[in-house]
């Protein structure tokens, strides 16, 4: 499966709501292209996302106050977790440092299955 296919980049904010109403599970990584830490993280969910099971997003919020606020995205990268529609958990970035791959790889064994 090509990347784009496993961790699909959410163009809109309306297409980003409607996927958390259909998707039993999923995994939603906030981001910014001006971050450098969100460039260095990129690649590590799209890993982590082409090993596992297709819940896995991706939205750019450069511009996007609504759901910057919506959502509490206060640090870049943030994985929000959603289960059956509801925010169930979140991984937010360590300001100046971001994420790694053995704090993403923990905090997805702790979601509910």
């Amino acid at each position: 499966m090509a990347k784009t296919d496993t961790c699909e980049l959410i163009p809109t904010s309306a297409e980003l709501e409607e996927i958390i109403r259909t998707k039993d599970r999923l995994f939603v990584l906030f981001y910014a292209s001006w971050c450098p830490f969100s460039r260095m993280f990129l690649p590590v969910y799209v890993e982590h996302a082409e090993s596992s099971d297709p819940c896995y997003r991706r939205i750019l919020v450069d511009t996007d106050d609504d759901l910057i606020e919506k959502y509490k995205i206060e640090v870049y990268p943030t994985v929000l977790f959603f289960q059956q529609g509801r925010l169930v958990r979140r991984l937010d970035g360590t300001y100046h440092v971001g994420l790694n791959k053995n704090q993403l790889t923990d905090f997805v064994v702790r979601c509910p299955s």
